[in-house]
């Protein structure tokens, strides 16, 4: 998958993992059923500033591989988030199960590449699935966010403001995707999930295929799954997780013509609540991952062989009132260098990483703003980096 696709179809995010929202219209019927909307918008003044990219090196995710020259860029858009628009569909107790649907759209407000002539916001429909619930767990069937690496992302600061900027001009900024952890995407699925086993729940799904690098021929089933556990103490809570991937995918061409490529992977978070600091870590390793989204173009190199990739989160945030919040968080991919990659004229990305900075105020329980500083870095293995600035100033708004 093209980067610039990768980024498009960026980011998240399910309606739960958004603490603001809530149902603001409820439309019921005399049978049971009921109809709910949710969501959001989001707007940024962005400003970044990208040293020029160096020559004979590919990868990395400040600026297109095309880019050689430095950019200095301006503008009004969305953030991590998109805008949200979701519409819920509840029906009355069945057999004591609970069914719902849920039709989730994710438009941007920038046009694209900037141009008031390029009027294509990208609206993007990431959400489109049914659930049954009942004492049995939760049944999930349809498009969703793909469980490996969802809780990495879904805690990340960033989520609710812009972090790297990222080169594509009409799809969201990137947070920390490819700086700490994999964009898990959205994706059809069938997903089971077990009730709420004393805090601790297990899911697992069967999802669509995804090409590995340059594997395209799938056969086989990608599989996730993810063991989670949630409590509450006095004074705070936490939640700690581990997630896993696994999918193997064939080359119909090229020097490993007939052969497989296996794509394992695991990723780990703790998030705990003190009062009103929060401290995270989590991190994500494996082999054909890549770099940016899961399982692209790097994920294999020039022979097909699997590039092993891994990398990290660290955040602390502190709710100084009521209103103010302060946020500082720092991530870093990176990818190991393959032998086919030693002998290749061009050099190979290293590593990516990012310090974030960020202050949050809450006008009221619907309506908040937030400014934000990120440096980011890409690094590659000939020792040649690429350095950006950005800033950032923009509100939310929730119903």
């Amino acid at each position: 998958m093209k980067k610039g696709t990768i980024i498009a179809m960026t980011i998240l995010s399910t309606m739960a993992a958004l603490p603001s929202a809530q149902a603001a219209f409820v439309v019921g019927g005399e049978n049971g059923w009921q109809f709910t909307t949710d969501g959001f918008i989001n707007v940024f003044a962005t400003y970044e500033s990208v040293d020029e990219r160096p020559a004979g090196v590919t990868g990395g995710s400040l600026g297109l591989d095309t880019d050689v020259e430095g950019q200095q860029q301006f503008r009004v858009r969305t953030g991590l988030l998109p805008v949200g628009i979701g519409f819920n569909i509840k029906s009355p107790t069945i057999k004591e199960v609970d069914y719902a649907v849920r039709l989730g759209l994710y438009p941007q407000v920038q046009n694209d590449n900037g141009s008031r002539t390029e009027i294509n916001p990208n609206i993007d429909f990431r959400e489109i699935y049914f659930t049954a619930d009942g004492k049995f767990g939760q049944f999930l069937a349809g498009r969703a966010i793909n469980l490996y690496q969802s809780k990495n992302i879904l805690t990340d600061m960033t989520l609710f403001g812009v972090g790297v900027v990222g080169p594509l001009p009409n799809g969201p900024t990137m947070g920390h995707i490819g700086y700490g952890y994999l964009y898990p995407n959205f994706g059809a699925q069938f997903r089971y999930t077990t009730p709420d086993l004393s805090g601790v729940k297990v899911a697992f799904s069967v999802n669509d295929t995804n090409d590995i690098g340059a594997a395209t021929k799938k056969n086989i089933p990608r599989l996730e799954a993810e063991v989670s556990y949630a409590t509450t103490f006095t004074g705070g809570k936490m939640q700690a997780w581990l997630e896993g991937l696994y999918q193997t995918a064939g080359f119909t061409s090229g020097p490993r013509d007939g052969g497989h490529a296996t794509s394992l992977g695991g990723a780990t978070g703790v998030q705990v609540f003190l009062g009103n600091l929060e401290l995270l870590a989590s991190g994500y390793g494996g082999r054909a991952l890549g770099m940016l989204g899961m399982q692209g173009d790097d994920a294999t190199d020039a022979v097909g062989k699997e590039r092993y990739n891994w990398g990290f989160l660290a955040q602390t945030t502190y709710q100084l009132t009521p209103e103010w919040k302060l946020g500082i968080n720092y991530g870093q991919s990176r990818a190991e260098e393959t032998d086919a990659d030693k002998v290749d004229v061009n050099s190979h990305i290293k590593m990516q990483h990012a310090a974030v900075g960020a202050v949050t105020y809450n006008i009221n329980k619907n309506w908040q703003v937030m400014a934000e500083y990120t440096w980011a870095q890409d690094k590659w293995f000939n020792g040649d980096k690429q350095n950006g600035n950005m800033v950032a100033l923009g509100t939310f708004f929730y119903w």
